[in-house]
């Protein structure tokens, strides 16, 4: 297996990276949010209707 950031060999104390190094690089770019996993809104998340209370609050 090698190192999803430098493609080196992987070290079994680390893996699946080759050093302490590569794994903080790895955790740091999920901290920054430069990993993302996307997601789908719901179907009934319609966001262009006003919530009813406000409706009632205009009198």
């Amino acid at each position: 297996m090698t190192c999803p950031i430098c493609a080196k060999a992987s070290d079994p104390k680390y893996r699946p990276f080759c050093s302490r190094r590569c794994a903080d690089i790895d955790l740091g770019r999920w901290l920054t949010e430069s990993y993302v996993i996307p997601a789908q809104e719901a179907p009934d998340a319609d966001t262009s209707e006003a919530p009813p209370e406000a409706d009632e609050t205009r009198h």
